[in-house]
């Protein structure tokens, strides 16, 4: 097994669930796949989907809901089944 970095590619803000009612895209503990949304960056009004990339499970979320991401900051690590 190998940790894989999911890392913001732009600045803005993240969130981690489509609004503020809903449930949360992902948790720690969750099987995720490539097309897999972990959550969304908002940068003028505009959100960008963030995708797992990969397929694994999440193991940390780095990243809490509402926090500014700089570009190549990690949000969150999967760890995966390298097979």
């Amino acid at each position: 097994m190998s940790d894989i970095e999911i890392i913001s590619p732009l600045p803005g803000v993240f969130y981690r669930q489509p609004s503020p009612e809903a449930t949360p895209f992902v948790k720690e503990g969750d099987k995720v796949e490539p097309d897999t949304i972990i959550g969304l960056i908002e940068v003028m009004k505009q959100f960008s989907e963030i995708f797992a990339e990969t397929r694994g499970v999440i193991s940390t979320i780095t990243i809490q809901n509402g926090d500014a991401v700089e570009p190549g900051q990690v949000i969150a690590i999967i760890k995966t089944d390298n097979e």
